[in-house]
């Protein structure tokens, strides 16, 4: 079968490294992940993925996957037909792993990447896929157009835009759609300071521009979010983190006991939107 050769920008590159770090965990005999799509796509797309072997990201990459997937669920058991929108898809697969058959789903991402990513999935009537940024509007009303409530996810997309863009960007969400829920993680500033450090084989060109340690910053911006729940990746919900193979639980502990606040590379963070009171003040 013919290899796809890709042409991303940098940041877009990135999707290549969580694509493949499901890949890998699903080889794996006691994968905590199942995603033969991946895999598929890992052998069609033509690009050196071992680059990424031994980077300690691959693990925390699928932890955050899950985390995020847990959340889907959660929002789709109570709002089955409510509609999902995943900003900066990528590659990602999380339609495939949480669809109920009723949901409704809007993939977006900028323009290449979309262009890469219809080579592996199509539309359907259930499921759009549009080629935009998160900091233009002209994607709302597609959104809009299907049932609410409504449920953004955003994985590895916002720590690589400046804080600015990234309040700009959560702002026009929250005013657009209040009562939302937004899930998206972010990278403290420890992670941020040390992302060139050998130890983590970053092996791309992009770089995380935002860091944020405390997402009650985030709340105090008054762009319409309330925090609902923040989790570091050493602090899985029990019922996931039991899946986890007991030698993946004891890494964990002791990462969290050897490098303490420094475990907090990244969070993961769920937010409802609400009518800040900034914008009740127009």
């Amino acid at each position: 079968m013919e290899r796809i050769a890709i042409e991303l920008g940098d940041v877009q590159e990135t999707l290549l490294s969580t694509l493949y770090a499901r890949a890998v965990e699903t080889r794996k005999k006691h994968g905590i992940l199942r995603d033969p799509k991946a895999v598929e796509m890992v052998e069609r797309i033509d690009y050196d993925f071992t680059k990424f072997d031994g980077s300690p990201t691959l693990v925390a990459s699928v932890m955050r996957t899950l985390l995020l997937d847990e959340w889907v669920r959660g929002f789709l058991s109570l709002h089955p037909k409510g509609t999902v929108v995943e900003v900066g898809a990528g590659l990602n697969t999380r339609f495939e792993r949480v669809d109920n058959g009723r949901t409704h789903w809007v993939d977006l991402d900028l323009p290449d990447s979309m262009k890469l990513r219809e080579r592996f999935f199509t539309e359907s009537d259930r499921r759009r896929m549009v080629a935009a940024s998160v900091l233009d509007d002209s994607w709302h009303e597609v959104v809009r157009a299907l049932p609410a409530p409504y449920f953004f996810v955003s994985e590895g997309v916002l720590l690589y835009l400046d804080e600015t863009d990234v309040r700009n960007a959560l702002g026009r969400v929250a005013q657009g759609f209040p009562g939302a829920r937004i899930a998206f993680d972010t990278a403290g500033r420890w992670m941020v300071e040390h992302q060139d450090d050998a130890m983590f084989k970053k092996r791309v060109a992009a770089t995380y521009a935002w860091h944020c340690d405390d997402p009650e910053e985030v709340q105090r911006w008054d762009v319409g979010l309330r925090l609902t729940e923040s989790r570091t990746l050493l602090q899985l919900p029990r019922a996931l983190r039991s899946r986890l193979p007991v030698l993946t639980r004891l890494a964990l502990s002791g990462i969290k006991l050897f490098y303490g606040r420094k475990a907090r590379v990244f969070l993961v963070n769920l937010f409802e939107s609400q009518p800040s009171l900034r914008a009740n003040r127009r």
